[in-house]
């Protein structure tokens, strides 16, 4: 299928898919004699695949450093913790590793930030207001 087919199929646009290739996550596809891309069912799977991980938090450079990885995780879903693959574990790489892990401590951070700014909101609220002085006292 074409291009615009294609991001259609995969929940994109045409421009991604083009920045995808441009940045070595997706590799280039085989064109046709006009030289329009041609892409076919594992391309999709792999666009997918790709905004996943984009979706995760995982940056454009994050997700091109495993990127010769991305064909172990078959399907739309990641594979489990602890498999193959950008996630780690056994037989993964350790800087794919490494991504997903800083990317996990990152949220981590984050939570605890939203979580510390609740609780301070909370707190504000259930205090009584404080009583204005009026103009009649002053």
């Amino acid at each position: 299928m074409r291009i615009g087919d294609a991001a259609a199929a995969a929940g994109t646009t045409p421009r991604a898919l083009r920045l995808y290739e441009q940045r070595g996550l997706l590799l280039p596809p085989p064109r046709t004699s006009s030289g329009q891309r041609e892409y076919g069912p594992r391309d999709i799977a792999r666009i997918r695949l790709v905004r996943q991980l984009l979706t995760l938090g995982l940056t454009i450079e994050d997700v091109a450093r495993c990127a010769d990885r991305l064909d172990l995780l078959e399907g739309d879903t990641l594979p489990p913790y602890g498999s193959p693959g950008c996630s780690g574990g056994s037989g993964g790489s350790g800087g794919a590793s490494g991504i997903v892990q800083r990317r996990i401590a990152a949220l981590d951070a984050e939570i605890a930030r939203l979580t510390d700014l609740r609780d301070r909101l909370a707190s504000a609220v259930a205090e009584p207001p404080r009583k204005a002085q009026s103009r009649s006292q002053a």
